[in-house]
């Protein structure tokens, strides 16, 4: 396989990735070894990566499952019929959402998993997501020892063969599993009306069900699962998700929700058909859990995170605090475990709950909202560290459910704004990044992922080179709208015309 091909095995939820010591092409991307099925991600390279994956995990049994996109079922058996090969036992899951697969990795004791999916990627790509045994995808050093592995070619050798086995009752346990963790008996007394766009995905197979055991009146929209995504396509943003904001407007729901290709993601609308960016909601599920289930915890996210967060945290408690990474749920979920912390969230939907597992999970998300809004009064209470035992107690007890809305008002108020541009070269990224740091006058910058450079205190500017395309991603967030448009576009103009004499 040519260096120009593996270039192209890469896929873009915003993250970066190491570079290996012996400057080797990269095989894994931000999430796992994705391309387009039959080109960049042909048989040979599968029928390898899969050989390297067997000798990594050592021993099985590994768990095997797969999203809904038309080469998923035939990369499964292919997968499967290598690991077995290689003399590891392997559980097949069959058909269903990516959290649910890393789940079962972590519920049933199992040394890995391998989960086939592109997640929101267009319908001709696929892929591999390795899974570690603690149910959260491997970290970015053992992708370099994977790709060591693969390089060499020193697969390990057996006698024999592997066995399968098929185990159809993940799902159920993995409900049940949520359900245990939210507040059943008030979610189901409040009666709550969903709009759920499951964007033809693997979600359609868990999130509505889920809901309806919650007691939920569920109206689904692209609820059939097609690997062609011919709805709006696999990735939820505020430009496809305008048939579900009208649709909760007529039906009155109390909110949307929509997924992504594997159901790792979930991007919501309050009762109004307001589309909300996942950190915004994020941030408001941070306050529920903080207020009502975790008083101090640890909340870990990216480095172009909304600032609301930690303003909102400010504003509410001493005691807890935010723990930051670069971009990428790899990072965030991997500092989870290092820390033991049981909050993290990302800018794109991704909302991880370590009570269940360290990993984005749209369902669980889905069921948290519905719990926060169970017991909204009490978000309304005042303080975390001022609230005592009892009158969360009362606010609780309370009949009343405070709207979607309504809640999104008590955040700080933070103006957004995310863009990018191509971008010819890593050379020309960093020259970018130089120039835009020595640009003004700064109150302080960060150097985590790219560089963040802070204004003042409440307003920041984000540049970043794309991590897997040829791109700059350029982020910016204030309290002061007119500041916030003043300085995009003073920024703006440093990296066009930087880009424009190359």
């Amino acid at each position: 396989m040519s260096k120009e091909t593996l270039k192209e095995i890469n896929n873009d939820d915003g993250g970066d990735c190491p570079n290996n010591s012996n400057n080797r092409p990269r095989l894994f991307g931000t999430n796992g070894v994705r391309g387009i099925f039959g080109k960049e991600l042909t048989i040979d390279l599968v029928i390898d990566l899969s050989y390297s994956l067997a000798t990594y995990f050592k021993s099985g049994p590994i768990i095997i499952g797969h999203d809904g996109r038309k080469s998923s079922p035939i990369l499964s058996k292919l997968v499967s019929s290598t690991v077995n090969s290689a003399g590891l036992d392997i559980c097949n899951v069959g058909l269903l959402p990516t959290p649910c697969l890393q789940y079962a990795v972590k519920k049933l004791g199992c040394s890995g998993g391998i989960m086939i999916t592109a997640s929101h990627n267009p319908p001709e790509y696929n892929g591999l997501k390795p899974i570690a045994e603690d149910g959260v995808e491997i970290s970015r050093e053992d992708e370099l020892k994977v790709e060591d592995i693969f390089y060499s070619k020193d697969y390990s050798k057996v006698d024999g063969y592997g066995l399968e086995y098929l185990r159809k009752d993940v799902i159920n346990s993995y409900i049940e599993s949520v359900l245990s963790l939210v507040d059943v008996e008030k979610i189901r007394e409040r009666k709550f009306s969903i709009v759920m766009d499951t964007g033809n995905g693997v979600q359609a197979a868990v999130a509505p069900f889920l809901a309806s055991k919650l007691g939920c009146k569920i109206t689904t929209i692209n609820g059939n699962i097609d690997g062609n995504f011919p709805s709006r396509g696999s990735e939820p943003t505020a430009d496809n998700l305008r048939t579900l904001s009208n649709l909760v407007k007529d039906t009155k729901a109390d909110f949307g929700v929509a997924y992504d290709g594997d159901g790792d993601r979930s991007i919501f609308c309050d009762e109004e058909g307001v589309i909300y960016p996942g950190d915004k909601t994020g941030t408001l599920l941070v306050k529920h859990l903080l207020i009502n289930r975790h008083s101090g915890a640890e909340v870990v996210c990216p480095v172009n995170t909304t600032m609301a967060l930690p303003l909102m945290i400010a504003e509410e408690s001493e005691k807890s605090k935010v723990i930051y990474t670069k971009v990428g749920s790899v990072e965030v979920s991997r500092e989870m475990v290092r820390r033991k912390a049981l909050i993290g969230l990302e800018e794109n939907g991704g909302f991880m709950y370590g009570k269940l597992n360290e990993v984005r999970d749209g369902a669980m998300t889905t069921a948290l909202m519905l719990d926060m809004l169970a017991v909204s009064p009490s978000l309304l209470s005042g303080t975390m560290d001022s609230m005592t035992t009892a009158t969360r107690s009362t606010y609780n007890e309370k009949k009343e459910v405070v709207s979607l809305s309504k809640l999104m008002e008590t955040l700080p108020k933070v103006f957004q704004y995310k863009s990018k541009f191509k971008c010819p070269s890593k050379q020309v990224a960093s020259q970018i990044i130089k120039e835009c740091t020595n640009h003004g006058t700064l109150h302080k910058v960060e150097t985590l992922d790219g560089v963040k450079l802070w204004i003042d205190k409440e307003t920041w500017i984000m540049v970043r080179p794309s991590g897997t395309e040829p791109l700059i991603r350029l982020y910016a967030e204030s309290t002061d709208e007119s500041l916030l448009n003043s300085k995009v576009a003073e920024y703006s103009r440093i990296i066009q015309k930087k880009i424009a004499v190359q």
